[in-house]
């Protein structure tokens, strides 16, 4: 367990508080509380224009996620999905990621936000990171892992054939250490019952390393958002390249 790189996340607790989500259900307002079209890709992208002129429908990479998806304190452009959207357009995939992290965010404001998103486009991909947030709070774990089984379950019903990764993540052991390892077991437990991909730590080579996060300590920089993006990538790849193939 790397709980000596987490001492860190001790403080997210607080920050969620100041930053917690704004769901606003569905409409013509995104349940972030942005612009629907605004949230129809991400922003800055530099493969919007090139997926929007496509003669083919681009195929979508949905982040729900919480402040770590959303890049806060980064420029969007250099958060994690961006610079995935990057790599994949230098492999000249005609694929559009959408970021829909929300700062504060949790198992079950993703769970309320998901049928919006997936109302709005035919996810291909969903990468979901989310959880973290709910360790940090202390909510039961079989609360979590249910909030994060259903959202699988809708995703699944809206695209039998959707391809769902996991984003793993870990605490430190405020709460005891019978609650850090019921936390831990979450994401693996889901990708076995719901046959997901599963990024075993997200923060994996950035969580405690002072160089590679912003003041707070707590966000990762951009230069901590590009190792997040390896992390992402080393699992994210295989998965478009098979769907790539078969095209």
């Amino acid at each position: 367990m790397k709980i000596g790189k987490l001492y860190l996340l001790a403080c997210i607790p607080v920050l969620c508080l100041a930053c917690g989500s704004r769901d606003t259900g569905i409409g013509t307002t995104a349940p972030d509380g942005g612009n629907a079209s605004r949230a129809m890709k991400q922003s800055n992208s530099p493969g919007a224009e090139y997926t929007e002129n496509a003669e083919k429908p681009a195929t979508i990479v949905l982040f729900l996620g919480n402040s770590l998806s959303a890049g806060a304190g980064v420029d969007p452009a250099n958060a994690f999905p961006a610079l995935i959207q990057h790599r994949m357009d230098s492999l000249g995939w005609n694929v559009q990621a959408i970021n829909a992290g929300l700062s504060g965010d949790t198992s079950a404001g993703g769970l309320r936000r998901i049928d919006w998103y997936l109302q709005q486009h035919p996810v291909r991909i969903l990468v979901l990171e989310l959880g973290g947030n709910d360790g940090l709070r202390g909510i039961p774990v079989e609360v979590t892992q249910n909030n994060l089984q259903t959202i699988i379950n809708k995703a699944r019903t809206a695209n039998p054939n959707m391809e769902i990764i996991l984003a793993g993540m870990q605490i430190p052991p405020n709460l005891g250490q019978d609650y850090t390892r019921a936390f831990q077991k979450i994401y693996p437990t889901l990708t076995s019952m719901e046959n997901t991909h599963l990024i075993p730590f997200l923060l994996e080579g950035v969580g405690g390393v002072d160089s590679l996060m912003q003041r707070d300590g707590i966000h990762p920089n951009e230069s901590g958002h590009r190792i997040v993006a390896e992390n992402v990538w080393s699992v994210l790849y295989p998965v478009m390249e098979a769907l790539h193939s078969r095209k």
